[in-house]
């Protein structure tokens, strides 16, 4: 049977209709709209509401209408001493977290590693214990544990001779911003411990008996193994006390000292509550909010790229 040869103007080629194209392409966008609309509602409305606030000055009185202020905010913000203070106290909070964020839960982690499971869990559990206890329990117990007259702490200090009389821990200028740190830092080991305990489950083992092999002790493996191949969680982590410290801190700053004495333990999460829920002023809290906001907003862009060029990822 010989085949016929058509001209190529008579061939009809079924071409996908625009709307089914449109609807193939625009169907996982449709999965994500719910959960995009939500986002936008609850994260971003409020960016733009606090961007916009923040150069009006308004009381939260629905019956008051807010004054246009310009950028009177920021200028009060830069130039006066609580903010300073409160920025100043925050970099002291980040720097004397990361032992209890990063050093401390990662040799927690690591001496704990080569244990039975059982036992693991069990050490896992005894971490992570103060990470469940809620804030204002846990600020009743070291409030007591840290009082100058009746608290332990003292009591065990003088009963050893070190100390004369009680450490004023939560109203001396000098000591109340690193107690603070020890409460919140406290709570936090366990955290960042199964943080570092879920890295090392990462670790191919067959590094480790190479390396035995190979004639290297314990801590050399550690140093040349273990360390580098945690760099993406301690980075990590770094990051997160970096960004999250003053959050950590507010509940302990707000039972205990009230962001005293002095303003010495005061940190930028309690300024703005302070500036809103104190002093009922919106603006300037919300003036505050937007400088943190692009601050913390740079350093986390920092620590990506850092990361991408510290961490060693095993492929």
């Amino acid at each position: 049977m010989s085949e016929i040869a058509l001209p190529l103007e008579q061939i009809s080629v079924r071409r996908p209709s625009v709307v089914k194209t449109v609807l193939k392409r625009a169907t996982p966008f449709l999965f994500l709209a719910p959960a995009l609309l939500l986002v936008l509602f609850w994260v971003y409305r409020p960016l733009v509401e606090t961007f916009t606030l923040s150069t009006k000055q308004w009381n939260m009185n629905p019956n008051v209408e807010p004054i246009n202020v310009g950028l009177d905010n920021f200028r009060y913000i830069f130039t006066h001493p609580d903010f300073l203070q409160a920025v100043l106290n925050t970099a002291i909070y980040i720097l004397a977290m990361l032992p209890f964020s990063v050093i401390i839960p990662m040799i927690l982690a690591i001496v704990t590693n080569n244990l039975s499971n059982r036992a693991k869990n069990i050490y896992r559990a005894l971490f992570f214990l103060p990470m469940i206890m809620p804030p204002v329990a846990i600020s009743a117990v070291w409030r007591w544990l840290m009082h100058p007259v009746n608290g332990l702490i003292n009591s065990i200090l003088i009963k050893m001779g070190l100390i004369e009389e009680g450490i004023r821990f939560l109203s001396d200028e000098n000591m109340v911003l690193f107690s603070i740190v020890i409460i919140a830092g406290w709570k936090m080991i366990g955290f960042s411990t199964l943080m570092f305990s879920a890295g090392l489950t990462g670790i191919d083992k067959s590094y480790y008996e190479a390396a035995s092999v190979d004639g290297h002790r314990r801590w050399k493996q550690t140093l040349s193994i273990t360390i580098p191949l945690l760099s993406p969680t301690i980075m990590l982590m770094i990051m997160m006390s970096v960004l999250m410290t003053a959050q950590w801190t507010f509940a302990y700053i707000d039972v205990l000292t009230q962001g005293g004495p002095a303003g010495a333990s005061t940190n930028v999460y309690y300024l703005l509550w302070t500036y809103g829920f104190k002093n009922f002023n919106s603006g300037l809290s919300a003036a505050a909010a937007v400088v943190f906001f692009i601050g913390f907003g740079l350093l986390a862009l920092l620590f990506t790229r850092l990361t991408r060029k510290i961490a060693f990822y095993d492929n």
